[in-house]
Formats: structure tokens, C-alpha cells, sequence
């Protein structure tokens, strides 16, 4: 089933009136990222000397879109007089498939003392201590327009920060998801909000241990209380609604396929194998290894992600590829936490596709997450060219495991998407355009398109500096040092 397209979902109904956006008071609603407004109403035209098509590197490409959709794609043509002329080369948008927002306060933060992952997780239950929907809406807003800068037009956003810190519930039951989806309207890019269930504090081989004092908010009691709440969020234009299964410390067997059966025909997405020892309790308590539990219990297939994907067998990465299930790559996070190297070209051969994310956004640049994808394979075979560029461009728009499948392509139908990277940086200057993911970073992002709407130009965000916006977000996060 290797890079075969997944079928949209079936849409939940785009109700104004409910949801999150109702009973918060952000209208999410009101300005998606491709709502047919006065600009995206109007056709509109690019032109780029280079381009990636999915047919290959292109020269004199015109791009004519209207209401968010690519209409044409021109090769060789002449430019249209109306049309905005675009540096560089065109990719498509980029698609960041496994985020953590809140973890960006963290960058910087957790090299003095080295530490291990288990020790780094303190940092981070500190930082998530401290955010309400307030603080939480101006850190992923800073975050996602990171993002943005970075070429990526779609977000999914791994949200298990659900209630408050004593674990009971906001007024509204998703404030913190209705914080994220205004963060990510606010960017101007697409949400996947993947709705995390946290049920246990951890596994060991005698069990899973009850949810710790600062793990109390990320859990609703029972996998049916969370499906419960998660049934009351809803589809928008800019917004998809998916589910997650933390990992199998979080979420004991009885409750998985109470998960996979309550988010069918949506994205569903699982942290596996990023630690030796995740996989040491699983099969000293349940005697199977966590991708076999999950296959036993329904998780795996077309439509979920296994994220990280590390620390796997044969067999697991067998049973991947058997069952269609993406694996998901985070190379920047997987180096900065010594997690390790995943064995992505064995899982790809098997027949799982490849996506990647930022997770804990100790880098945000997809382009170098491409990137690590090779060179992790290079040090680890002591081969080059595990992956092509095509192979990585595919890997870095895996938009189907988001559930946006007419994302990610430039051709006539897809969503007008587009990403212009400099090649006359210090970066990327005499290098060929089909190989721009091998030296370009996000630094060489000039212009990002986000369904017809222009989010970033000239190297400069809508919102204005990211940079402060970042800054203001985090210094109350850490206002105790």
C-alpha cells in the first residue's frame, strides 16, 4: 500500500453554531484558511521559473487557482500579466505531521546538564503546568507561524493538554483545542487536530500506574469520556478533526480499540517504539511487542501514523508495512533526544509510507527534516542515496495521513498550495532545483501560498515578527527563573 492516496473521511458536518468555536467564543469558523473571501473569490495567477511537479522538475510553470483550488498548471508558458512572479523554486506546501505547540518553549532550555528523554519529559511537564487557553493560543500562534516561515501549510497537532491542571475540565471541554484551531486560522495554515487519549501515568511489567499530579490534565478518566469530548468537535474548511493513542503506557489494551473504533474513517495517530524501554514493558506485561499490540487491537492500518517508529523488530516492521500504517519521522527531535535512528528505508520497503514532523520543535524545518531522513540512513549504512529527492518530497508532503489527500501536489485539483525556496542563497546558489531539499533550509523559504492566500512574503509573516511573538509567548511560561 506504499504511497497509495487514502481516501478523504467522511466529513463530520461543518456546523457554525457548535463545536469548540461556539462555546468558547472563538469563531474559527468565520476566516478558514480557504474561505472564498474577496482574494480567493478572484482567480489568481503565480508563475516560477522552476517548479516540482509530480511529473518532476518543471521550467515556466503558471499556476492559475481559484477558490483555494489549482485550476492550471502550465509548463512552459509565457507569464500571465496579472501573475505574481515567484523566487526560485516551487514545491509544494509542506505538510509538518506530528506536533507538539507547547514543547517550542522548550528549545534551548534542556542541553545544560545532557540528561536523558526521562529527563528532558520534567522540562516538559513543567512548561505544560503552566499554560491556560490564553497562554496556550499565543504560543501555538507564535509556533504555527514558525511553521509557516518554514514552508509548511498544515499542521498535526498531537493535543493531549486538555483540561486544567487539576485535571477538571474548562467550562468549555476543548478550550485548549479551540486555543489551537484559533492559533492555526490565525498563521494562516491547516490543522489537523489529532485529539490525544492519556489514560495512564506509564507501564511497567507489572502494569500501568495511575496517572501522576502533572499528567492529570492530559487524561479524561475513560476512553469512552474521551471519545465523548472529542465528539463534540467539528470539521471547518480549515480544520480536520483526528484522534491519537498516545503509546501503549498511556492507554491500556482495553481502551485501544475503544480509540480506533471512535475514530473511523479519520486520522489516527499513535507514539511507537521512541524508547527502548516502552517496548521492555510492553512485552513483559501484555508479551507482545507495542506494534503488535496495536495490531491486535485494531489500531494499525491505512489511515493511522506510527510515530517515531524506532526501536522496531522484523516482525514489526512487517506488520507496518502489512497493514499500510505511515510511519512517522522526526529526525531533529529523534538526534536531540538520542531517541536514535529508525529503520525508515526497511519500513518504507515494507510497504508503510513515510511522513515527518517537527514534534518537539527543537528545529522547525521540514526541509531539514527531509534532509535527516537521508543522512540517518547514510550513517547508519554507510550507503548514499537510501532516498531520492522525489522520495523525500513525497515524505515531506504525506498530507493524506492529516486527511487533506488533494493537499501536497501541484496539479490542476489540488489545493493552491505553494512554497517558493531561494536558489540564490548562500545555502542553495549553483544547486539543480530537483535536488533543493539537499541544501536548502527553511531560512531560504521566500513565499508560502496557503490555499490562494499569501501567508508569507519575502521571507516575512502576515503576522509580523515572529521572532517577538515568539519571545513574549514564552517568557511567562519560564517567568519563575
Amino acid at each position: 500500500m506504499s504511497g497509495t492516496a487514502v481516501p478523504s473521511p467522511d466529513p463530520l458536518p461543518v456546523d457554525r453554531s457548535r463545536g469548540p468555536e461556539a462555546s468558547s467564543g472563538v469563531d474559527v469558523a468565520q476566516r478558514p484558511v480557504n474561505d472564498p473571501d474577496p482574494v480567493t473569490r478572484t482567480v489568481s495567477r503565480w508563475f516560477a521559473r522552476d517548479a516540482v511537479l509530480p511529473t518532476g522538475p518543471a521550467r515556466d510553470v503558471s499556476f492559475t487557482a481559484a477558490a483555494g483550488v489549482l485550476t492550471d498548471v502550465a509548463v512552459g508558458s509565457e507569464p500571465h500579466p496579472d501573475a505574481t512572479r515567484l523566487p526560485g523554486v516551487v514545491l509544494p506546501g509542506l505538510a509538518n505531521c506530528h506536533s507538539h505547540a507547547f514543547h517550542r518553549a522548550l528549545r534551548g532550555r534542556t542541553h545544560g546538564d545532557g540528561g536523558t528523554f526521562w529527563t528532558w519529559r520534567e522540562g516538559m511537564y513543567e512548561v505544560a503546568g503552566r499554560l491556560d487557553p490564553d497562554r496556550y493560543l499565543a504560543l501555538a500562534q507564535a509556533t504555527y507561524a514558525e511553521m509557516a516561515l518554514a514552508g509548511i501549510t498544515a499542521v498535526g497537532e498531537f493535543h493531549y493538554l486538555h483540561h486544567q491542571p487539576d485535571g477538571r475540565p474548562f467550562d468549555d471541554p476543548n478550550a485548549m483545542g479551540a486555543a489551537l484551531v484559533q492559533a492555526a486560522d490565525d498563521a494562516g495554515i491547516r490543522l489537523t487536530l489529532l485529539d490525544t487519549c492519556y489514560l495512564a501515568g506509564g507501564l511497567t511489567s507489572q502494569g500501568h500506574q495511575e496517572l501522576g499530579d502533572r499528567q492529570l490534565r492530559f487524561g479524561d478518566g475513560t476512553a469512552d469520556r474521551w471519545a465523548e469530548r472529542v465528539a463534540l468537535l467539528r470539521d471547518t474548511d480549515a480544520v480536520r478533526i483526528g484522534a491519537a493513542v498516545h503509546s501503549v503506557r498511556a492507554v491500556p489494551r482495553g481502551a485501544l480499540r475503544v480509540v480506533a473504533d471512535a475514530a473511523a474513517g479519520r486520522p489516527l495517530h499513535v507514539h511507537l517504539s521512541e524508547q527502548p524501554a516502552e517496548n521492555e514493558a510492553c512485552q513483559g506485561f501484555y508479551g507482545l511487542s507495542p506494534t503488535a499490540l496495536l495490531d491486535a487491537e485494531g489500531v494499525l492500518g491505512p489511515r493511522t501514523s506510527a510515530v517515531h517508529a524506532t526501536h522496531l523488530t522484523g516482525g514489526d516492521i512487517a506488520t507496518l508495512g502489512r497493514t499500510g500504517t505511515t510511519s512517522c519521522f522526526c529526525p531533529t527531535t529523534e538526534r536531540d533526544l538520542a531517541d536514535g535512528i529508525g529503520p525508515a528505508r526497511a519500513l518504507q520497503r515494507a510497504g508503510s509510507p513515510l511522513s515527518l514532523g517537527s514534534d518537539q520543535h527543537a528545529v522547525i524545518d521540514l526541509l531539514e527534516e527531509a534532509r535527516a531522513l537521508e543522512m540517518h540512513e547514510r550513517l547508519d549504512s554507510r550507503e548514499r542515496g537510501r532516498f531520492s529527492p522525489v522520495e523525500l518530497l513525497t515524505a515531506a508532503t504525506r498530507y493524506d495521513s492529516l486527511g487533506w489527500p488533494s493537499a501536497g501536489r501541484l496539479e490542476v485539483g489540488a489545493a493552491a498550495d505553494l512554497v517558493a525556496v531561494q536558489t540564490d542563497s548562500p545555502r542553495t546558489a549553483g544547486s539543480l532545483p530537483g535536488q533543493i531539499l539537499l541544501c536548502a533550509t527553511a531560512c531560504d523559504v521566500d513565499t508560502v501560498v496557503v490555499a490562494g492566500r499569501t501567508v508569507v512574503s519575502d521571507g516575512a509573516h502576515v503576522l509580523g515578527d515572529v521572532g517577538r511573538l515568539l519571545a513574549e509567548a514564552i517568557a511567562p511560561l519560564w517567568a519563575s527563573d
